[in-house]
C-alpha cells in the first residue's frame, strides 16, 4: 500500500506519475481523504498535500492550463476506465450486454436520488441538461397568449426553445434583465413584479453561466406555487458544484448535466420532475401511454450506449470520497485566490459576488479598456491558457450589458496555474494586448 508521503515523492518521476495514474483511484482518494476528515472543509480546502493527491486521480494535459471548466469537465480516471470498460462490454455482443448494462442503470438513478436528495422516481436520467430542460420546456401545454418569464441570461439553448414555442404555440416570452453581481432579494423582487394573470412558467438558473449568478431557487418556487405557476430550473453549474438537496428547493422541473461539475462521462445528465407533475408532462419522444406516470417515459431515446450512465456510479462514489462540502471549499478557495488578487486594481471588474455562500468555482472578470474576446485569443495563444467569454448587451439598458472572462477551475487545478494566470492578466492591465 503506497503512503501519501511515497504518492509525493513519485509525483515528478514520469514513472511515478504513471504509477499515480494508473492505479490512484477512490479507494485511494477516501483514505487520503480520512486523514483529514475531523478538520473543517475550509482548512482542508488550503491544504496543497490533500489537493496534490487529488490530483493524481485524473489523466490531464498540462501543457495547458484548463480554466473553462465550467463548458465540460474531465473525468476522473476511474470514471472514464469504468466508462471505457462498460462500453467494451457492451461491444462483445451489443444487444444482450448492452442489455445487462441498462439494466443496471436503475443502481445509478437510486445513487444520484440518495445523493442529492430526491425520490428515485422524480429522477430520469439524460444526456444533458439541454435536454432535461427541453423535456419540461417542450412537455407542458399552452394556448395562445400564455406568458413565460426567463432572463436574458438563461442559457442560449433554452431561450431559442422558448422562442421556437412562441412562434409555434403563440405564446409570450419575458425576459427580465439584471445587473451582475446583484442580490437574491432583487431577483425576487424582479420576478414578482414581472408576473401578469398569464403568466405560467417561471424558467431560470440556479446559477448562471454567463456570471455565477445565485438565484433564490427556493423562495421562487414557493412564490409562483402559490399563484399557481409552473417552475423550472437550469441547475447545469450547481449540482456536483456546492452543497445542496433537490427537495429542498422546492421547483416542479430542475435539469443538469452531469458531465460538469459532478465529473461524469459526457454525455450524462438528470432531469428531476416532482412527482405530481410527471403525468401531465408529455415526453420529448413518444412513450407508451402506460407509463403516463413513470420518470423514466423520459428516457425514451432508442438504442443509445448504456456505458456512460453506468459510469455515473462511479462519478458519484468519486465526489462522495471526498465530500461536496471539502470540494465546494476548495473551488472557492480557488477562485478568492485568483479574484481578489486581481480586484486589487482598479481597471479591472468583477462581475460577480464574492460574498460566503455567493460564490464557489465560476467567477467572470473583465480589464477596463481590454476586448474580452481578443483576450481570450491571447491567452491561448501566447499562454495556453483555455479560458471562455462571456456577457450579453442590452441595448435597451446599456448599464446591465458587461462582458468578461468566465474563470472556472477545478479541484485538480493546482495553485500555480492559478497564480500564473493572475500574473499575465496583471501584466495585461499594465501593458495592453499586444499589436
Amino acid at each position: 500500500m503506497w503512503s501519501r508521503r511515497s504518492i509525493l515523492r513519485l509525483a515528478g518521476a514520469a514513472t511515478g506519475a504513471a504509477f499515480a495514474v494508473r492505479h490512484y483511484g477512490i479507494d485511494e482518494v477516501a483514505a487520503a481523504t480520512a486523514a483529514i476528515e475531523n478538520r473543517s472543509p475550509d482548512e482542508v480546502a488550503a491544504d496543497e498535500t490533500y489537493w496534490r493527491e487529488i490530483q493524481f486521480a485524473f489523466t490531464l494535459d498540462r501543457t495547458l492550463m484548463n480554466l473553462n471548466n465550467g463548458n465540460s469537465c474531465p473525468s476522473p480516471t476511474v470514471v472514464h476506465e469504468a466508462y471505457k470498460r462498460y462500453l467494451d462490454s457492451s461491444n462483445q455482443a451489443p444487444v444482450y450486454h448492452r442489455g445487462l448494462i441498462e439494466r443496471n442503470i436503475e443502481t445509478a438513478r437510486r445513487r444520484l436520488a440518495a445523493e442529492f436528495g430526491a425520490d428515485p422516481e422524480e429522477i430520469a436520467i439524460t444526456r444533458n441538461a439541454s435536454e432535461s430542460l427541453q423535456i419540461a420546456q417542450n412537455g407542458l401545454d399552452f394556448k395562445p397568449g400564455d406568458e413565460i418569464i426567463t432572463t436574458e441570461q438563461d442559457y442560449g439553448r433554452m431561450l431559442t426553445t422558448w422562442d421556437q414555442r412562441a412562434r409555434r404555440d403563440k405564446i409570450k416570452i419575458t425576459r427580465l434583465d439584471f445587473p451582475c453581481p446583484t442580490t437574491q432579494a432583487d431577483l425576487l423582487q424582479r420576478f414578482e413584479k414581472a408576473i401578469t394573470p398569464q403568466t405560467k412558467v417561471l424558467h431560470f438558473c440556479h446559477i448562471t453561466n454567463q456570471s455565477g449568478q445565485l438565484f433564490p431557487v427556493r423562495d421562487l418556487s414557493r412564490m409562483a406555487r402559490q399563484r399557481g405557476i409552473t417552475t423550472i430550473v437550469d441547475g447545469a453549474h450547481a449540482m456536483g458544484h456546492f452543497p445542496f438537496k433537490l427537495r429542498d428547493l422546492e421547483m416542479d422541473f430542475y435539469g443538469v448535466s452531469l458531465h460538469k461539475w459532478l465529473l461524469a462521462p459526457t454525455g450524462t445528465g438528470l432531469l428531476y420532475v416532482r412527482k405530481d407533475r410527471i403525468a401531465s408532462t408529455w415526453p420529448l419522444q413518444a412513450a407508451p401511454e402506460r407509463r403516463d406516470n413513470d420518470i423514466r417515459k423520459f428516457e425514451e431515446i432508442g438504442t443509445s450506449p448504456a456505458a456512460t450512465k453506468a459510469a455515473i456510479n462511479e462519478a458519484i462514489a468519486f465526489q462522495q470520497a471526498i465530500g461536496i462540502e471539502r470540494k465546494a471549499a476548495r473551488l472557492r478557495y480557488l477562485t478568492l485566490r485568483w479574484a481578489n488578487e486581481l480586484k486589487k486594481n482598479p481597471r479591472i471588474k468583477l462581475h460577480s459576488s464574492l460574498e460566503s455562500g455567493q460564490t464557489w468555482g465560476l467567477a467572470v472578470v473583465s480589464i477596463d479598456g481590454v476586448d474580452s474576446n481578443k483576450l481570450v485569443t491571447h491567452l491561448w495563444d501566447k499562454h495556453r491558457i483555455v479560458i471562455t467569454s462571456v456577457g450579453h448587451e442590452n441595448l435597451k439598458t446599456p448599464s446591465l450589458s458587461y462582458r468578461g472572462l468566465r474563470v472556472t477551475p477545478n479541484i485538480y487545478t493546482p495553485l500555480e496555474e492559478i497564480d500564473y494566470f493572475v500574473e499575465v492578466m496583471q501584466n495585461v492591465v499594465k501593458n495592453g494586448l499586444p499589436a
